[in-house]
């Protein structure tokens, strides 16, 4: 809003004519860069924020990448946003970042309630594997192994910490890292022939419906108290108020629940884009919608809401 004084030769009467002129962005604000570091929570979340911005008129853009690298890539600026800070699992990796300031993690978490420790099938748990302290009991059965995911992940860094440091007498272990995908593979392996397995395993994700798991208690000092109790955060990069402000306050207004997160992995997992199972999702659930675009206008400056509405088909 721009208030100008217009003097009137002649009479010497001075009015103020306001021009509401919307404050736009700057073109470079028109693409959204996200990291996703190729877990179906993230990809949920990730295509659902997709989804609303390009609704808005902005483009996005994914890059896959580790933990570390993610957290480097928005401190150089090449990545605008990441919705999977999942502390306290994650704080070790991010504790340098944000003590040199080169990143900012938004003060409202966008999901609650999460958790993240090791978990194994049911039957294990039955049949007693029901603590840290039990794993080392059945290394036979386990073949000496915890399944991890990707490489340079917190939780594959807290599972290598407990090995290394022979807690729970765990110094005859190996990690198995793979990905999220294969970590999976081989719960289902397992699961189909039976057999003991434990695995890296958290909440919201489809396995806590998809398999019968139990998550182990006693792993307070390494993953949290409460089974890895979490919150997830939404990392940005430092200048993105400033600089993109109206895509800064739709990433300050994400929030998602684990009944949210689990639906739209559940789509994912069956093969469905990310993008495309949040846009189905959104047409029967568009209540949200008025809580995630609350303040935030198109890239051109118009209401947001009608606008993401009319994309979807609502």
């Amino acid at each position: 809003m721009k208030s100008f004084s217009l003097m009137v030769a002649g009479v010497g009467v001075a009015c103020s004519l306001l021009a509401p002129v919307q404050a736009q962005e700057p073109k470079s604000c028109q693409t959204v860069r996200f990291a996703d570091v190729g877990w179906t929570d993230i990809a949920a979340t990730t295509g659902l924020a997709s989804a609303v911005y390009e609704g808005l008129g902005y483009h996005t853009t994914k890059t896959i990448a580790s933990v570390p690298i993610t957290f480097a890539g928005v401190k150089n600026k090449q990545i605008d946003l990441f919705l999977g800070y999942w502390a306290p699992t994650m704080d070790p990796i991010i504790a340098p970042f944000v003590k040199e300031k080169s990143l900012k993690v938004l003060a409202t978490p966008n999901l609650t309630g999460a958790k993240y420790t090791l978990a194994v099938p049911t039957y294990a748990y039955d049949a007693g594997l029901k603590t840290f302290a039990d794993i080392a009991k059945f290394s036979k059965e386990l073949d000496g192994k915890i399944y991890g995911i990707e490489p340079g992940n917190d939780g594959n860094a807290l599972i290598q910490g407990m090995i290394s440091k022979n807690q729970f007498n765990l110094k005859n272990f190996k990690m198995v890292e793979s990905s999220e995908a294969g970590m999976l593979i081989e719960l289902g392996r397992a699961v189909k022939q039976k057999k003991w397995i434990v695995i890296l395993g958290w909440e919201p994700h489809p396995m806590n419906v998809q398999q019968k798991i139990s998550y182990l208690s006693g792993g307070d000092d390494v993953f949290g108290p409460n089974y890895g109790e979490a919150k997830v955060y939404t990392v940005a990069a430092t200048d993105y108020a400033t600089r993109c402000p109206n895509a800064d306050k739709l990433a300050a207004n994400l929030q998602f629940s684990t009944g949210i997160e689990n639906q739209l992995m559940g789509r994912i997992m069956d093969k469905s884009d990310p993008k495309t199972a949040a846009k189905e999702w959104l047409k029967k659930n568009p209540d949200i919608l008025d809580k995630l675009l609350a303040g935030v206008k198109t890239f051109d400056g118009k209401d947001g809401l009608p606008a993401v509405k009319a994309s979807l088909g609502i």
